[in-house]
């Protein structure tokens, strides 16, 4: 156990010299070959942007967090349910599955436009993107996770005349859990991007609606900034994804 926790701090440690390393040379880099501040500011200038109150990082970070969070939950409990219908009813799922696998290859750029027409601009349209983009996985690793739960515990709960509800909450639920956090960890890279999606085309508030007002000046830094953000939003949201793992899903039954 010791020698895991010590190999563990290892690697730890060596991803953050690893991403100091890069930094400096970034930083050293940029000066000793005079690279233009417009093309690649050095990190000592993207730093010194978050003290600019003009740019209302605050804010801003707020509105893209709320995005990310409220679509991405809103996945998790629609795809969760929607494989728990699919289980209990083969009829549902031979006629709504195909359906949703056709919508699911539809751009969503490309749908831009017309979630506009139809929810106009705001915090509530971006979410819709980053939902329609995060429930297709968790919905297909839940899927997956319901249908590996031994056939003999589903007989077992059947035999004591259980509820279809009880059989889920007690067998189906725990046992699709490594499944559900599979799907999950994969929909938080795409709730970011479904954020940052929305934003660039029906919102008027947010880091990557930042992003495209400063592009107009050129002002280099504050885009590195606000990318700097949404990256940092990402991996609590996925460091929070795997604390939750941890918390609930046995280490053996973790799948990677």
């Amino acid at each position: 156990m010791r020698l895991k926790r010590r190999e563990a701090n290892k690697h730890r440690a060596i991803a953050v010299a690893v991403h100091i390393a890069a930094l400096l040379l970034w930083e050293f880099g940029v000066r000793w070959f005079e690279v233009p501040r417009f093309i690649l500011p050095p990190p000592s200038d993207v730093i010194l942007t978050i003290t600019d109150a003009k740019y209302d990082w605050f804010n801003n970070s707020i509105v893209t967090a709320g995005e990310i969070l409220g679509g991405y939950i809103l996945a998790i409990i629609l795809g969760i349910a929607t494989a728990l219908l699919f289980s209990w009813s083969k009829t549902l799922s031979t006629l709504a599955f195909p359906l949703l696998i056709t919508l699911n290859m539809i751009p969503k750029v490309a749908l831009g436009p017309l979630v506009i027409v139809w929810f106009s601009y705001g915090i509530n349209t971006n979410i819709l993107i980053t939902f329609s983009l995060c429930y297709f996985p968790i919905l297909l690793t839940t899927i997956r996770g319901l249908r590996e739960i031994e056939p003999d515990l589903l007989d077992l709960v059947n035999s004591l005349r259980g509820t279809k509800w009880q059989q889920f909450i007690y067998i189906q639920l725990p046992g699709a859990m490594p499944f559900i956090f599979s799907g999950m960890k994969v929909a938080t890279i795409l709730a970011v991007a479904g954020a940052v999606v929305g934003e660039f085309i029906a919102s008027d508030r947010g880091l990557a609606y930042l992003m495209i007002q400063v592009q107009a000046s050129l002002d280099t830094p504050a885009m590195f900034m606000a990318v700097t953000l949404i990256t940092l939003i990402g991996m609590l949201l996925y460091l929070a994804v795997l604390l939750l793992e941890h918390i609930i899903v046995p280490q053996d039954a973790r799948k990677s």
